[in-house]
């Protein structure tokens, strides 16, 4: 697999570790489920990257779903959190955006689906921690712009739309600047879900 990979390695980096430039991210170790969904996504038009379209298109579901296991069976190190130049006002909102939502608007906090430590809850949630600001920045505002999408109910887009740009900057910021724990493998199970995780229902993640 690691040959047969060599085409998703070549722009996502060395064993799927990130690519250079910030906007391929880290694909070893995350969910399968979650890879799987994504590769799908590329395939069948609900993320629009032409590249990845068409080096998905010619390949069937069993396949897609055998690279998905293969990146996330790799358990590799994470290099430490680029330094980035962030008023304490900005990481301070991005923390409590992160960490406790915002209940006045209905938005969440990432670890009630994202799992408390933030590294993704098996099958299908990813990690946030590990990420370069700028592909959180542009992952979130593709779900608010409608350029990405997942299966209905669009629980993320639904999220991210009622987010003001200052919330994706704040909490892209704060999640890009974050240590990685000394486990970064996804959580088994979310050990806790609040009354308003329940109320967010997501077609991608059952």
């Amino acid at each position: 697999m690691a040959q047969r990979t060599l085409a998703c390695t070549a722009c996502h980096g060395d064993q799927g570790r990130a690519g250079p430039d910030g906007y391929y991210p880290r694909i070893a170790g995350k969910p399968a489920g979650y890879l799987y969904n994504q590769l799908l996504n590329f395939r069948d038009g609900r993320r629009h990257y032409n590249p990845m379209t068409g080096l998905l298109d010619p390949l069937n579901t069993a396949y897609l779903k055998e690279i998905a296991q293969y990146f996330s069976a790799l358990d590799l190190p994470y290099p430490a959190p680029l330094t980035y130049t962030t008023s304490p006002a900005v990481l301070q909102r991005g923390e409590t955006l992160a960490t406790q939502g915002d209940i006045s608007r209905s938005i969440p906090a990432c670890t009630q689906c994202h799992g408390e430590a933030l590294t993704g809850v098996e099958p299908v949630v990813p990690g946030l921690l590990g990420l370069p600001r700028d592909y959180l920045n542009a992952q979130l505002g593709s779900w608010i712009a409608g350029q990405r999408r997942a299966h209905s109910p669009d629980c993320m887009a639904r999220v991210t739309k009622k987010m003001t740009a200052e919330d994706v900057t704040a909490v892209s910021s704060w999640l890009a600047s974050r240590p990685l724990p000394g486990n970064t493998r996804p959580a088994r199970a979310r050990s806790t879900v609040s009354t308003e995780t329940n109320a967010i229902q997501c077609g991608s993640a059952p």
